[in-house]
């Protein structure tokens, strides 16, 4: 989520038949997935609208060998795992349909799950989205304050194994998990950084990640990173050229890491952010594929409009002719950059605050929701169980098992129905 304040911030598997991996399992022959080469070698052209190949000449290159032969058009290994099906990236996300995010839960800092006020999660919460129409559950998590210490960077095992516990509550409802790295901003993107250093304590996080995560099925997806970007102006206005140049090394290392453990891995799902998850032209132009790889996801957040969805003291109104042709001219843009050149796109965070306009709420939801939809997106709504016009994008309340509008999510679930 973009608006992040400090008023914000107030081992046992659940046995419910096949689940969709085995937590427990890490270290399974590689030879039951197909793995991508580490030797180096001309990288395959890149997708139209993208720049291919590995780190575009910016830091944590290592993204840049070429793929082993594979299924033609792919790059990749035509050796499929159990549980890996083959289905597109495109048609993955339709499958998502619609998502909802556990913020402020995993991803505190610090503090860890509860740190910020919200209860431990449990299965009856996922199950409770299900019902409701949910298919999707972004998981944020901030890994920093349970990493050790250099050069190693080992999880804690106990943080690790809690944020399998909850992928499992998705992954055992047949439901898409997306598991990712969210408050780690210790990945800088400025020029005073040190990019050896990122490359290596990123490389080593993903690595030990996606070990765990190995012998998930495709339902499984890994996010590289939230919201990477500057902390100066440029902040949230999409960065510098160098900037961009220096996140696309960094996506490259993640997703070669995850790659390279081979298994369900060498085919997973991998989601890697534009600067700041902006969904600018330029960000998405910028935006280098590692390997030109098919299997990746963009991942973007577009709180759309701003003044509306995000800005606390903006208009409470929405819902004229002339605001909806603007959102579908604005996801026009977006998917004549992404989608409909191929490439699969996830709206990992939107939503609007709680500023006492609910039927307005409603409105943008279900017109947002079926526009996403019908321009290819996923719609994965932030919630952080907050509401109020500071800070509350909270609909489900985790205490209770409740929703705080239950308008607002018939709403999201209807605007999706309406897309086949």
């Amino acid at each position: 989520m973009q608006i992040k304040n400090t008023r914000w911030l107030t081992l046992c598997l659940i046995g419910l038949g096949t689940l969709a991996c085995d937590v427990n399992s890490s270290s399974s022959d590689a030879s039951t997935g197909g793995t991508l080469s580490s030797n180096g070698g001309a990288q395959s052209a890149g997708t139209a609208g993208f720049a291919p190949g590995g780190a575009g000449g910016a830091p944590g290159g290592a993204g840049g060998g070429a793929p082993s032969a594979g299924a033609a058009g792919t790059g990749l290994s035509s050796a499929g795992s159990a549980g890996i099906r083959g289905i597109s990236p495109l048609d993955a996300v339709k499958e998502m349909r619609l998502g909802w995010n556990l913020g402020n839960t995993l991803d505190a800092t610090p503090g860890g799950e509860t740190g910020w006020g919200n209860p431990l999660t449990t299965k009856q919460m996922i199950d409770t989205l299900k019902a409701a129409g949910f298919n999707t559950i972004r998981l944020p998590v901030t890994w920093k304050d349970h990493l050790g210490p250099a050069p190693d960077y080992t999880i804690d095992a106990a943080w690790l194994a809690r944020v399998q516990e909850v992928a499992n509550y998705v992954l055992s409802n047949g439901m898409y998990a997306i598991v990712n790295s969210h408050h780690d901003e210790w990945v800088s993107l400025m020029p005073d950084a040190d990019p050896a250093l990122v490359t290596d304590k990123l490389a080593k996080l993903w690595t030990q990640i996606a070990m765990a995560f190995r012998n998930c099925d495709d339902h499984l997806v890994l996010e590289t990173l939230n919201e990477p970007r500057t902390t100066d102006a440029t902040e949230w206005t999409g960065g510098t050229t160098a900037a961009r140049a220096i996140l696309n090394g960094y996506n490259a290392a993640a997703v070669k890491a995850i790659r390279d453990t081979g298994g369900n891995n060498a085919l997973r799902f991998v989601m890697i952010p534009t600067h700041g998850a902006n969904s600018a032209t330029q960000c998405i132009n910028d935006l280098v594929i590692p390997n030109d790889d098919p299997r990746i996801i963009v991942s973007l957040h577009t709180y759309y409009p701003w003044a509306f969805s995000g800005d606390s003291a903006g208009t409470a109104q929405f819902g004229s002719t002339s605001e909806l042709t603007a959102m579908s001219a604005e996801l026009d843009r977006i998917a004549n950059l992404t989608v409909k050149k191929g490439r699969a796109v996830i709206i990992g965070e939107w939503g609007t605050l709680d500023k006492a306009n609910t039927a307005a709420r409603v409105t943008h939801a279900q017109a947002f929701a079926t526009a996403m939809r019908q321009h290819g997106f996923v719609p994965i709504w932030w919630d952080n169980n907050l509401i109020g016009a500071d800070a509350g994008f909270g609909l489900l309340n985790r205490s209770t098992l409740s929703w705080y509008y239950p308008e607002i999510k018939d709403a999201l679930v209807a605007g999706v129905a309406a897309v086949p």
